[in-house]
């Protein structure tokens, strides 16, 4: 690849955004995007002090006018070969007016923008989870997610259909996960009509600052942990190891599904639905 053909797009400058951003260096020059433009512009610098070529920019995902930004700047820089959404928030880091915003909104809204500068070869990588195997809505909802995962006004609809009461953190993150994981596979059409690829990647309990939060403040995230086979957490590095692999050339026939890594957490859960509308 020349240098043109080679930027990987970062969303995201939290811990697992990092350790991504940091592996894809090894391969790429990095564009990393955060809402906090001063924290992405720290990382891209320890990047290029590693040896590395990396730059930052301010983005607020959820908004359309900042992702046109961002689609400027990688425009600018040639159109990218990897886009790897890594943002997103738990469920305790927001409310479920936010959480879906920046769980599924904000996604949506940056791999439409993206795409249309995703040079033959590209591959974009959404950052899932093992929530969004586990399913359970109906068909009002999986058909909210499917067809309106950009609107800004998808957390009052959802809230809406599934009642007031039921509009929690929890939901809102399970909710977003699977509508992102629903994203992954119906726009692999067109990722491939440009020669490209999408498709998604659920991490199971990962340590990682954010994850160790969500553990210290969800029972139901404890109550996971205990039911893991592998009876540990997963590192980022065993995800960021998995995320290069399927930004290469040699995953270049997975597309449009999801790649679950789990340390084998949703096998063990015997009341998971599987597949799921999509």
């Amino acid at each position: 690849m020349n240098a043109a053909e080679n930027l990987a797009v970062v969303i995201g400058a939290g811990g697992m955004g990092t350790a991504v951003a940091r592996r894809l260096a090894d391969d790429y020059r990095v564009l990393l995007a955060d809402l906090d433009g001063e924290r992405a512009e720290a990382v891209a610098a320890d990047i290029r002090q590693a040896g590395g070529s990396a730059g930052a920019i301010r983005c607020d995902v959820t908004s359309a006018g900042s992702v046109a930004g961002l689609a400027e700047r990688v425009e600018a820089e040639g159109g990218l070969r990897v886009l790897a959404h890594v943002a997103g928030l738990s469920p305790s880091m927001g409310d479920f007016d936010t959480i879906v915003r920046v769980n599924l909104v904000g996604p949506a809204l940056v791999s439409a923008a993206l795409l249309p500068l995703a040079r033959p070869g590209a591959a974009a990588i959404m950052i899932t989870s093992v929530a969004s195997h586990m399913g359970g809505f109906s068909p009002d909802v999986v058909a909210l997610l499917r067809d309106h995962a950009d609107a800004q006004d998808l957390p009052e609809r959802l809230r809406q259909s599934i009642g007031a009461e039921n509009a929690v953190p929890d939901m809102a993150y399970r909710l977003s996960k699977f509508g992102l994981l629903m994203l992954s596979r119906r726009r692999a059409r067109d990722w491939g009509a440009r020669g490209g690829r999408i498709l998604s990647l659920s991490p199971g309990i990962i340590a990682t600052p954010m994850g160790a939060r969500e553990f210290a403040a969800n029972a139901a995230k404890r109550k996971l942990f205990e039911l893991s086979p592998l009876g540990r957490e997963g590192t980022m590095e065993e995800i960021t190891e998995v995320l290069a692999f399927l930004a290469s050339e040699r995953a270049s026939f997975i597309a449009g599904t999801d790649i679950l890594v789990d340390g084998g957490l949703v096998g063990a859960i015997s009341d998971v639905p599987y597949g799921g509308a999509a």
